[in-house]
C-alpha cells in the first residue's frame, strides 16, 4: 500500500491503535512511549507520532500577520487540522483544545503552551474566518498562545497537511450555490518544546481532560 492509499485509509476509518505503554525510552521525548491496540509504530503511521519530529514548515498567522515556524516553537504545544466552515469534527477538535486553554489560564501557565490548528481551506479560512471561528467557540484570542495557522493556497494546503503532517483530507463536490465540505482526518497532536512529538490523539472527540492530564505530565516532567 503507497503513503496516499494508506492516508485515504486511515481517513475513512481504517483501525489504528494509538494508546497505552509499551515502555522504551526515547531522548528526545519526555512522556513514556504510548500503548498500541494492534501491532503498530510510529514509522507505521501517516502522520509524525511519538518521538518523531515535526515536519520543517513555515506557515501564515493571517490574524497577527506573521509566520510561523513549526519546528521553532519553543513550549509544549498543540495542533489540530480543521476548516472553519465544518459543522460536525472540527468544532469538537478545537473546543477540546479551548478547554486545555481555558485550564492554562485559570491555573497560571498560559505562557508555556501554545496552541495552533492549522487549516485546510485556504480559499476561505482568511484572518476574518478565523476571529469569525474564535468567536463562536470562546477562543480567549488576548491571552496569546493562540494562533491559527494557514497555507497559501490549496496546493500548500495539500503539502503542508497532507504529504508532511499526514492528516488526510478530501474536498467535497460544491452544491449549487457553490458550497463545499471536506471529508479528513480528526488529529490533535501534543509536541514538545523542542519539535518532538509526545502524544497524537487520533478521532473526532479528544478527551479534553486526558490532553491536560498529559500536558501536564509533559510540563512536570
Amino acid at each position: 500500500m503507497n503513503r496516499r492509499t494508506y492516508l485515504r485509509a486511515v481517513g475513512t476509518g481504517a483501525a489504528v491503535g494509538l494508546a497505552g505503554c509499551l515502555g522504551g525510552g526515547n531522548p528526545n521525548v519526555s512522556l513514556p512511549k504510548p500503548e498500541r491496540e494492534n501491532d503498530v509504530t510510529s514509522e507505521d503511521l501517516p502522520y509524525p507520532a511519538w518521538g518523531q519530529q515535526v515536519p520543517d514548515v513555515t506557515l501564515t498567522d493571517p490574524i497577527n500577520e506573521t509566520e510561523v515556524s513549526v519546528r521553532d516553537i519553543d513550549v509544549p504545544h498543540f495542533h489540530t487540522y480543521i476548516f472553519t466552515n465544518c459543522m460536525s469534527v472540527c468544532p469538537v477538535l478545537v473546543s477540546a483544545l479551548r478547554e486545555v486553554q481555558i485550564h492554562s489560564v485559570s491555573e497560571g501557565y498560559a505562557d508555556d503552551v501554545a496552541f495552533y490548528p492549522v487549516t485546510f481551506d485556504p480559499a476561505r479560512d482568511d484572518a476574518t474566518a478565523f476571529r469569525n471561528e474564535a468567536d463562536q467557540l470562546n477562543i480567549d484570542m488576548d491571552v496569546g498562545n493562540w494562533q491559527f495557522l494557514r497555507p497559501e493556497d490549496e496546493a500548500e494546503a495539500k503539502d503542508v497537511v497532507e504529504d508532511k503532517f499526514g492528516v488526510f483530507f478530501e474536498k467535497g463536490e460544491p452544491d449549487e450555490d457553490g458550497n463545499y465540505m471536506f471529508t479528513h482526518l480528526g488529529l490533535v497532536t501534543l509536541v514538545n518544546g523542542d519539535g518532538y512529538v509526545e502524544r497524537t490523539y487520533r478521532g473526532n472527540q479528544p478527551d479534553e481532560q486526558t490532553l491536560i492530564d498529559d500536558l501536564t505530565a509533559l510540563r512536570d516532567a
